[in-house]
């Protein structure tokens, strides 16, 4: 039961949430905290105009406690404030501060009595009650219901025993009545009024929390997956990342859509007994470096990284998402990859540094965009022809001694669809390929 109440009203924990998101959390509390110390400060300065400008009959030191509340809230204020720009209020201060702007409204409307020359029963029917309300609404910026629920029940307890100063201070005095219009015109109690202050305030308090509660449910939900999203596109691509947040239902093996698309595939010249000879540090440098070239130039221009195979990158346009100048972009990427591989190459080679050539291939056609692998792990993946083409291309460049190559059919669809071949482009028809079946017409892109 205690279990059901506390998920209820407080909310879910935030103790199984990784750090990442605890300190999203975090940070978002700590500008509710700046919200809620503004709007005490813009509170506190419209009761002390009220209060100058509020007619009074008592002099003297009881119609100094009024003034000296509000200055006494407006300097903890201003101090709460600077403290939270400077660094994260700590939680005893945060219950502390609760439990005082409360007792201090509280008093206030105690006070009034005094300052008016009325008898105690006066201060309830004081309408800066009222401000109670608020007071508790703004412990729910922080999407914390400790804070919220500890607002209330003081406030609900405070209240009490206002009554209860009255019924025991003015016990000879007091008229207790059941009249609603002899309770609104004198200073006589109707406790069912008082009652029904009480429960206001309680239920008001707990309606806010359980509500509170279930935003908290669903911004940890949010946040998390939010959080989840930017992790993934940092081992997916970020258009594979979009896709499995938004999936409307959780993705399964063999779940497949068919799209036109264009295949590149990269891969480094002699990188393999490179790599052999080369530390570990600085073949993972080398891959490193030379991705971090490729693959912005690559998401650049629409395309999305499918996986990367030690030194190989293959990626794909029109698959992940549908474009209609998927072949255009795919050579368009290509070309300024050439021209950024030279300058990389050039760069790491008057350093001192390895510098293999990037050699490079498309191919266009039907695609598989699929899942695929069993329910421990997923990947998403384009499968087809074209990736196969692609990949044998490549493999090409080294007998055919050039370093990019591409498929005269995906040329002649980038050239539909608005690319303009260069002159330097080197047509090999009929080149005879024996792992592709026979001859196929070639573009030479770079030797």
């Amino acid at each position: 039961m205690w279990q059901w109440l506390h998920g209820f009203f407080i909310g879910p924990s935030e103790s199984d949430l990784p750090e990442r998101v605890r300190r999203a959390i975090r940070e978002q509390q700590d500008r509710s905290e700046r919200i809620t110390g503004w709007i005490q400060l813009s509170v506190v300065l419209l009761w002390g105009s009220l209060w100058a400008v509020s007619p009074m009959i008592e002099i003297g030191v009881a119609a100094l406690t009024v003034p000296a509340a509000l200055f006494i809230y407006f300097v903890l204020t201003v101090i709460r404030l600077v403290w939270s720009y400077r660094a994260r209020l700590p939680g005893w201060l945060l219950a502390l501060s609760v439990v005082f702007d409360m007792g201090l409204l509280l008093t206030v409307i105690w006070s009034f009595h005094l300052t008016y020359g009325q008898p105690p029963s006066f201060f309830l029917k004081a309408p800066t009650l009222l401000y109670v309300f608020i007071f508790i609404a703004l412990r729910s910026l922080r999407l914390d219901s400790r804070y919220l629920l500890l607002a209330g029940l003081t406030a609900a307890a405070g209240w009490a025993i206002m009554v209860g100063y009255v019924l025991i201070f003015e016990a000879e005095a007091m008229s207790i009545t059941r009249d609603y219009v002899v309770y609104m015109t004198s200073n006589s109690i109707l406790i069912g009024a008082e009652f029904d202050k009480i429960v206001t305030i309680v239920t008001f308090t707990l309606v806010l929390a359980a509500a509170l509660s279930r935003a908290k449910a669903l911004l940890l939900r949010s946040v998390s997956e939010e959080q989840n999203a930017q992790a993934l596109s940092r081992f997916f691509d970020r258009g594979v990342a979009e896709r499995i947040k938004h999936a409307e239902s959780a993705l399964s093996a063999g779940e497949s859509e068919r799209r036109d698309a264009t295949i590149l595939t990269l891969d480094l010249r002699g990188f393999t007994p490179l790599a052999a000879s080369l530390p570990p540090e600085e073949t993972v440098a080398l891959l490193s470096d030379y991705q971090s070239v490729v693959v912005p130039i690559i998401r650049r221009h629409g395309g999305a990284v499918d996986k990367f195979l030690g030194d190989g990158v293959l990626a794909s346009f029109g698959a992940v998402e549908s474009r209609e100048t998927y072949a255009a972009d795919a050579l368009a990427a290509l070309t300024e990859i050439l021209e950024a591989a030279a300058k990389w190459e050039a760069e790491r080679s008057a350093a001192g540094l390895a510098a293999p050539r990037v050699n490079a291939a498309v191919a266009s056609g039907s695609v598989l965009l699929v899942v695929i692998g069993g329910d421990e792990r997923l990947e998403y993946t384009v499968i087809g022809e074209a990736v196969n083409l692609a990949a044998k291309l490549e493999k090409h460049n080294k007998t055919l001694k050039t370093r990019a190559l591409a498929d005269s059919a995906t040329c002649r669809l980038a050239s539909l669809q608005g690319f303009e071949a260069q002159a330097s482009w080197q047509s090999l028809d009929g080149t005879h390929l024996e792992d592709v079946g026979g001859t196929l017409d070639l573009v030479a892109i770079a030797r």
